[in-house]
């Protein structure tokens, strides 16, 4: 049987900007360096079981008891002791022009990323982390926090919601969409970062259904919706025993 995840072994400085280290059949929980909790993690690895670090998410990782499969970033924070005990799966990426973030996803490859550690410390990472998520339209990345989730919406999708959940569209370059199953329904508005914005909208329907004109709305709900959203996007689940 082939590995679940596979890491390449002949990591060097020349590899191509975007060319995967690590494999996997299943979704990956990449770890920042902000703050979050065991049952943060407990959820993400639920449905994402292979453990991926940026920087110093190492060290958060180590101090709840888990390990990444490997390490990616600058390495401008991780501590001595976690360099020590991840001897092997540093993969450093010394250019600074993209954030940590950023290096860990274009070198990972599967079917969806969760992200834990990457809100709730500096407004400005935060803000970066969102503006990443822009420029990997195909990739599907759910950025998770204490409250909340957030992820970038495809062209279309439909998510079964409690009515009564809140839901809030933020655009990140201007866009227009339609919409089913809100109480306040988003056709013919136009949406821009400098202008509407949809925050707190709200489920009416037992179904929502959403379409966008272009790859740039980011849509977040609460992070108990996360099994709803991950079954909108038709993303696997690891098999138990499998």
């Amino acid at each position: 049987m082939a590995p679940e995840l596979a890491l390449c072994r002949n990591w060097n400085n020349s590899i191509g900007m975007n060319s995967p280290i690590v494999e996997s059949r299943h979704g990956v929980t990449l770890a920042g360096g902000a703050p979050f909790g065991a049952g943060l993690l407990a959820l993400a690895t639920r449905h994402a079981p292979e453990i991926i670090a940026a920087d110093s998410g190492a060290d958060r990782l180590l101090r709840l008891g888990a390990e990444p499969r490997a390490v990616f970033g600058d390495m401008d924070s991780i501590t001595a002791e976690a360099r020590r005990r991840l001897a092997g799966r540093l993969f450093p990426i010394p250019e600074q022009e993209t954030t940590d973030f950023d290096k860990a996803l274009r070198h990972i490859a599967a079917p969806f990323v969760l992200a834990v550690g990457f809100q709730g410390a500096r407004l400005d990472h935060g803000l970066a982390v969102l503006n990443t998520l822009t420029r990997y339209p195909d990739r599907r990345v759910l950025v998770l926090g204490r409250q909340d989730l957030a992820f970038l919406a495809p062209p279309r999708m439909r998510l079964s919601l409690r009515r009564g959940t809140r839901l809030s569209l933020f655009p990140m370059a201007p866009v227009r969409g339609e919409s089913t199953g809100l109480r306040w329904p988003i056709a013919g508005l136009d949406f821009a970062p400098d202008g509407r914005i949809g925050t707190s909208n709200e489920v009416s329907a037992p179904e929502v259904h959403l379409s966008f004109d272009r790859p740039t709305m980011l849509v977040i709900l609460p992070v108990r919706q996360l099994p709803a959203v991950l079954k909108s996007l038709s993303l696997p689940s690891p098999v138990p025993g499998g």
